[in-house]
């Protein structure tokens, strides 16, 4: 019978080879001679991320002790720990994952963007914690209009459903669904992320914007994502019929890619339609990734 992982022990060892791997130069401290072992000391993580040194030794040791969500984003800052890195600590620490920081913005790298662009018929687009939509492919514009020339706030994707005329449409006798789903996920991340004005300043603007955004807010509804298939209707070509795939960017937690995959009934000859159309009136090329 194989071992069991003990998660303390995999941490003990964790936060070592990540102390160990520091330099008191990358940490900010100055120069202190020559040491007798690579990276930086307990006291100095200790001191930096303003913890007892012997909390700080229990917790490399690998004991088992409680450690707070703030004390671990200060230890995964001083160690300059990248998001997977972190992530892997606050499972180890805590058997949990971190919440998602949406005050901080999200970029949408080049190779991210190319992989848009490489789905060719298949709308595909990627949003931030904070639902705005920050990156698309022109099949994406092709039927909700043109992003680039929308507000930062029209690029919100609850904004979107509950204010744009073309996306009521495109989302057909599937939209009130569609928009219940989509406020339940809304008032999730107002919860989580309540000490962020931001949501306190979108909820209001949404609920005078929309009344039906508020009927829904008030409903407490907590619904599953809908995975496949979605309709979707054009004025000029009727329906197209989508899977739907959707996924969290692995180097950026606070990403969500999703993809309109068309199905072989008809739907991949209509979007190439409604692709070389859209292309034909904006023959001028734009920047599609937003930053926010």
């Amino acid at each position: 019978m194989a071992n069991r992982l003990d998660r303390y022990e995999e941490l003990s060892r964790f936060l070592r080879t990540r102390r160990e791997r520091m330099t008191p130069q990358e940490a900010g401290l100055p120069e202190s001679g020559r040491r007798r072992t690579p990276g930086l000391r307990r006291s100095e993580v200790a001191m930096l991320a303003d913890v007892g040194l012997d909390w700080y030794t229990y917790l490399e040791q690998g004991r088992h002790i409680n450690v707070s969500a703030e004390v671990l984003d200060r230890i995964a800052e001083v160690l300059r720990l990248e998001e997977s890195e972190r992530r892997h600590l606050y499972h180890l620490a805590r058997k949990q994952f971190p919440l998602i920081d949406t005050k901080q913005p999200s970029k949408v790298t080049p190779e991210l963007q190319r992989f848009l662009d490489s789905q060719n018929l298949s709308p595909a687009n990627v949003m931030d914690g904070r639902m705005n939509i920050i990156a698309w492919n022109e099949a994406y514009c092709a039927l909700n209009g043109d992003l680039a020339a929308m507000t930062d706030r029209e690029r919100n994707f609850v904004w979107m459903t509950f204010t744009s005329p073309r996306f009521r449409y495109v989302k057909g006798d599937q939209w009130e669904l569609h928009a219940r789903r989509i406020v339940a996920n809304f008032h999730a991340g107002y919860a989580r992320h309540g000490d962020d004005p931001w949501w306190s300043e979108q909820f209001e603007a949404l609920s005078q914007a929309s009344r039906e955004f508020r009927e829904f807010w008030d409903s407490q509804e907590v619904l599953d994502a809908i995975d496949a298939p979605k309709t979707l209707h054009c004025p000029n070509l009727g329906k197209l019929n989508f899977d739907l795939v959707s996924f969290q960017y692995v180097n950026d937690a606070n990403l969500t890619v999703t993809i309109h995959v068309p199905h072989q009934d008809g739907t991949m000859e209509k979007m190439q339609r409604l692709l070389s159309d859209y292309r034909s009136q904006h023959s001028e090329p734009s920047d599609s990734v937003q930053r926010v």
